[in-house]
């Protein structure tokens, strides 16, 4: 059967509202495949910078990951709203703390072309996010605990460091938390806000944000305090930014955050914990949205699965089960903007495996089209171009 456009075009509508994120728009093919970039750790035996392969969006098969870029431990990878160009960070430390790297993308090709680096201002950069208009882009230093914004050009280059902002405190745990360790940076979709999750602090940094001049206040905007001990790391904003979703590093859970955006008053008004029973060592790493918005998901190192929660009218959470297989310490995981496909990546297991997730249950079964590749900690997808 051949829909009209108005009918198409209708049907995305209501789709939109039912499962956003799961369809392009009326008008716009749904991708045949996505090239899928891997930020690793890299070492003398081991990868030497950002990998690439070609995910098939109807079968799910993963082409044999290739070198598309040399960088020194490109741990964290972020692409451009307009998915011409590529940023990284490079875990690393120098006298003006670590890289960060700008690249081409061609997403007819794959091909990155490095554009130019700068640095983060502070040590153990490991985090990197765009903002939504692209005009700039926010770095993590975990090791200075401190956060950096640069202007990104037009040409995709990174411009100035417009602000740098040096975290202070402490928090409960004297092992972990003995000085600010800031895990990762955002904007909000306004882009009237930037958001630091610092695990050393139990805080989520909130400063206002000025995008003409590029400008962090950190004095102007209340933070989002998380429970004592639980070590904030990665932060999943919904589409609205009234609510968010952070996982605890520290004490293996995923906290519901309610922002409060006018007048500051952000609380967590859910905590949950990521395991089916308490693991010795447990760490969690990654929390995302599902693009349709009906789950959220937390990686656990040490238990070494993937934790599922079903996301409620409320925004509250309810535990969904757990994605399982072959994993080991899994990092960064990203599911692909279909929503069919969940990339996860293992840093010990030395492989990227493939989940086809179930679309009522969030669940993930895992596929035959794993792949391997030395200490892969990072996932991002951008659709191929014909």
């Amino acid at each position: 059967m051949t829909l009209s456009r108005t009918r198409r075009a209708a049907l995305a509508a209501v789709l939109a509202v039912l499962a956003p994120g799961l369809l392009p728009a009326a008008d716009e093919p749904a991708p045949d495949a996505y090239w899928v970039y891997f930020g690793t750790y890299t070492g003398k035996d081991a990868s030497k910078g950002i990998y690439r392969s070609k995910l098939d969006a109807a079968t799910g098969k993963l082409s044999d990951p290739e070198l598309a870029a040399p960088v020194g431990s490109p741990s964290f990878l972020a692409v451009h709203p307009t998915k011409k160009f590529l940023y990284a960070v490079g875990e690393s430390s120098g006298k003006d703390g670590g890289g960060v790297y700008a690249f081409g993308l061609d997403a007819k090709t794959g091909a990155l072309t490095k554009l130019n680096a700068g640095t983060s201002g502070g040590g153990g950069p490991c985090h990197v996010t765009v903002s939504a208009a692209g005009t700039h882009a926010i770095v993590a230093n975990y090791g200075g605990g401190s956060t950096a914004i640069f202007k990104l050009e037009a040409d995709g280059k990174l411009g100035d460091r417009t602000a740098f902002v040096q975290h202070a405190g402490s928090s409960k745990n004297p092992a972990r938390q003995k000085e600010p360790h800031s895990h990762s940076g955002f904007f909000t979709p306004k882009g009237d806000f930037a958001l630091s999750v610092d695990l050393g602090l139990d805080r989520i940094k909130v400063f206002k944000f000025d995008p003409a001049t590029g400008k962090a206040d950190d004095d102007a905007a209340a933070d989002v305090v998380t429970p004592p001990g639980s070590g904030p790391r990665h932060l999943a904003l919904a589409p609205a930014a009234d609510y968010g979703y952070v996982c605890g590093e520290l004490d293996s859970t995923v906290n519901v955050v309610k922002f409060d955006w006018a007048g500051g008053k952000h609380e967590v008004v859910q905590t949950l914990s990521t395991l089916p029973e308490p693991v010795k060592g447990n760490s969690t790493a990654e929390c995302i949205l599902h693009p349709s918005g009906r789950f959220v998901y937390v990686s656990n190192r040490g238990h070494n699965s993937v934790a599922v929660f079903a996301v409620g009218g409320d925004k509250k959470l309810t535990a969904a089960g757990h994605i399982t297989g072959a994993i080991k310490t899994p990092r960064n995981f990203n599911v692909d903007p279909s929503g069919k496909w969940m990339l996860i990546a293992s840093e010990a297991g030395e492989r990227v495996g493939v989940y086809e997730i179930d679309p009522k249950t969030g669940l993930g079964k895992e596929t035959e089209s794993g792949v391997k590749l030395s200490k892969p900690v990072c996932v991002k997808f951008v659709a191929v171009e014909k």
